[in-house]
């Protein structure tokens, strides 16, 4: 899996053949992104049965300062994904196999750095999370010890991309499953085996990381023997490779950056409505990670298989393909809203038993039911832009809606309370995808997407 060259399809997508590809693409994908709450769970419910709360809680207070940490380098993944299917689609191998190396690099130095940085970073982020002493005391035991799986963390999200610009979401199925299978695994024999506590947890991740880290590099180096090593040296040659990629992935940490603020602020705001409002909220926001799993299957089968059109010039088959996905896209988002609808009621039951959060939580419900679809377009025009490395608009359209959308709706909105917190959420999903999409039809019409990919393909 993983270990030969593919090349490129140059021939035109017809219709039929461009859904399957999408489709076999993306179930992967979306297999992958349903392991991740699975090992949550198993974190909880291992911690949450030793005798005292306050491990749950800094095992809890932990994975959320790092899941916001390592997310705002998820750049990593998207970067490396849209160069890499271009590189693919270019039938530039030697492109391909150079990417691999300078994004490995550039994710190694960075998770050293945060390594380094670790005393500042820590105590920062958890005085923001604001827990109690004890909670807080624990949470810094796990980070002291979860920091140290940076670099394997950041590679992995390298990994993950090139193998996904290349066409092989398959290998991103077994990475995560080998993730999930070694932290759950570790988790068991470190917690209820030795009796190990929050130090126990952290420990398991960050050797099932540098697992998954083996097993990717494993499967890269088969492709990049069959290419001698005598190609390692231009991993550390052209300068203007490492170039470029840092202003892909600078732009997307903006991106990246504004769109962590967004929830970040949902979070804080709803909190100051009390601890009720927060917990409905956080009851519906399963619901939108839900749709989540099956929108960014699609979007980042988009990713790929963009990037390969326009590295191969193929037009016909980049309109193929955006049509393609855009149909799936909207399937999904459709028979996800619908099922919240339906089966909203019982879905809160089964997440919270507590009788105000139920009826609070059902009374926002609505707001989730239309997001799916609303949504879908901003999930599809970022696989979109970052198959074909369109970066910037990305970064632009993200603050335009944040900044002259999110927060001057939240404003107005305020005396409607949480109906208002809600709907600025909303506005503000709904203006990334109009302002993507009217980037989108703009440069269509000016012929620009091509025009682009030619001039950064010669640098």
């Amino acid at each position: 899996m993983g270990a030969e060259y593919t090349s490129p399809d140059r021939e035109i997508m017809e219709p039929r053949a461009a859904r399957r590809r999408v489709v076999a693409l993306a179930w992967p994908l979306i297999l992958s992104n349903i392991t991740v709450p699975l090992l949550g769970l198993v974190d909880t419910a291992v911690v949450g049965h030793l005798p005292d709360s306050r491990y749950l809680g800094g095992v809890t207070l932990g994975a959320t300062l790092f899941s916001f940490l390592f997310w705002g380098f998820g750049f990593l993944r998207m970067g490396t994904t849209g160069l890499t299917a271009q590189a693919q689609g270019r039938d530039d191998i030697d492109g391909v196999l150079r990417l691999l190396g300078q994004s490995l690099l550039l994710a190694v130095a960075i998770g050293l750095g945060l390594i380094v940085l670790h005393p500042l970073i820590v105590p920062l982020g958890l005085a923001l999370l604001d827990g109690s002493a004890a909670v807080t005391a624990e949470a810094s035991v796990y980070a002291g010890i979860r920091i140290l799986s940076a670099p394997a963390v950041l590679a992995n999200y390298a990994l993950i991309g090139w193998f996904l610009g290349r066409g092989n979401s398959r290998v991103t199925l077994l990475l995560m499953v080998i993730n999930n299978a070694v932290n759950i695994v570790l988790d068991l024999v470190f917690v209820v085996g030795l009796g190990m506590t929050t130090a126990g947890v952290a420990a398991a991740s960050v050797i099932a990381d540098y697992a998954t880290l083996a097993t990717g590099m494993v499967l890269a180096l088969g492709v990049w023997r069959r290419w001698h090593w005598r190609r390692v040296a231009g991993v550390f040659g052209q300068l203007a490779g490492y170039r470029r990629l840092l202003a892909v992935n600078g732009a997307l940490f903006v991106r990246t950056l504004c769109l962590l603020f967004a929830f970040a602020f949902f979070h804080a705001q709803g909190a100051g409505m009390g601890d009720t409002v927060l917990a409905a909220n956080a009851v519906l926001l399963q619901f939108v990670l839900l749709a989540s799993y099956a929108l960014d299957g699609f979007a980042h089968a988009t990713e790929s298989l963009v990037g390969q059109r326009v590295g191969a010039d193929d037009r016909a088959g980049f309109t193929g393909v955006v049509r393609a996905a855009a149909e799936w896209s909207l399937l999904m988002a459709g028979l996800a809203g619908m099922a919240f609808a339906v089966a909203g009621e019982a879905l809160i039951s089964v997440l919270t038993d507590l009788p105000a959060v139920r009826a609070l939580a059902m009374e926002f419900l609505p707001w989730v039911a239309v997001m799916p679809l609303l949504a879908a377009g901003s999930y599809l025009l970022d696989g979109v832009f970052i198959g074909a490395t369109r970066p910037r608009a990305m970064r632009d359209t993200m603050l335009a809606a944040l900044l002259l959308v999110y927060l001057p709706v939240w404003w107005l909105a305020q005396p409607l309370h949480n109906h208002g917190l809600w709907l600025a959420f909303l506005a503000f999903t709904v203006a990334r995808s109009l302002l993507l999409g009217g980037v989108f039809i703009r440069d269509w019409r000016r012929g620009r997407w091509f025009a682009t990919a030619a001039s950064q393909a010669a640098r």
